[in-house]
């Protein structure tokens, strides 16, 4: 993966781990009470190893060594932009129906906002790799994979996944937040501009969505209003957001060359 032209480890990529740890640590400082309640759980003076959240540790370590991955700033600094954006929309829209709510009662915390930015970072790395990965099975097998395959995936896919959403959010119907997200859904599964990297995209956010609703709805930091943990559609809406945001990414960056700002448009898997 790793070659001259595209370093695992950029000049970059010290600065996006310096933000993140202090991204981390300005948390960890402005709400205070809530880490104090996450460490009294833990009996220092004992067995600590027993008591420690291993799996907050490993997603904490995963996520530190994928943002790290061939960072560019010029690009990245969209994509957290994007992030920070779309995760209050839909941590707005969550909990304002009623969806999901968290344990401290906000409606959203702003606590937990920074982590939709780092978690994109993170789908975007992993998404890059398995793009890499096919394009390398390509070339050894000389054989390119179909050009169906991936749009009839596509489509069954976000078919299923329109169709299990409907199904989820129907108690909320009457409420504009649910309307507007039905429709942006709706028209982004419709206007696909890259089959290919649609449905890796919506992989890699599955694929890391998961481990996060396996944390957060085990330790109800926070619950859906079917007390599921995790519910299958919060996991597949991690993949629809990472589509959204990689959508939005692309647009704003147009629109930005447009202006005659030379900022690099996000195509994953270059």
């Amino acid at each position: 993966m790793e070659n001259k032209n595209h370093p695992l480890w950029t000049r970059d990529s010290s600065i996006l781990l310096g933000g993140f740890f202090v991204t981390i640590i300005l948390i960890v400082y402005i709400w205070w009470p809530l880490a104090e309640e996450v460490l009294a759980l833990i009996d220092w003076n004992g067995a600590w190893w027993l008591y420690m959240d291993w799996l907050l540790l490993g997603i904490f370590i995963f996520m530190s060594i994928t943002i790290v991955a061939r960072a560019n700033i010029k690009t990245d600094v969209l994509i957290v932009f994007v992030g920070i954006c779309g995760g209050l929309a839909i941590e707005s829209w969550g909990t304002q129906t009623n969806l999901w709510h968290y344990y401290t009662a906000e409606r959203p915390p702003l606590w937990i906002i920074p982590a939709w930015p780092i978690a994109s970072l993170s789908i975007d790395r992993i998404t890059r790799f398995m793009n890499w990965a096919i394009q390398k099975m390509e070339t050894q097998t000389q054989q390119p994979v179909h050009r169906s395959i991936f749009p009839a995936l596509y489509w069954i896919t976000f078919a299923s996944f329109m169709t299990l959403m409907l199904v989820f959010v129907s108690p909320t119907f009457d409420k504009s937040y649910t309307i507007l997200a039905t429709i942006l859904c709706v028209m982004l599964i419709l206007t696909p501009t890259d089959h290919r990297m649609a449905l890796l995209t919506f992989l890699a956010g599955i694929g890391l969505g998961y481990f996060l609703e396996l944390w957060g709805t085990t330790r109800q930091c926070w619950t859906y209003y079917t007390f599921e943990t995790p519910p299958l559609f919060a996991v597949l809406a991690h993949g629809m957001a990472a589509v959204a945001f990689w959508r939005a990414g692309l647009l704003v960056s147009l629109m930005l060359e447009k202006l005659g700002w030379k900022t690099p448009i996000i195509v994953r898997g270059e």
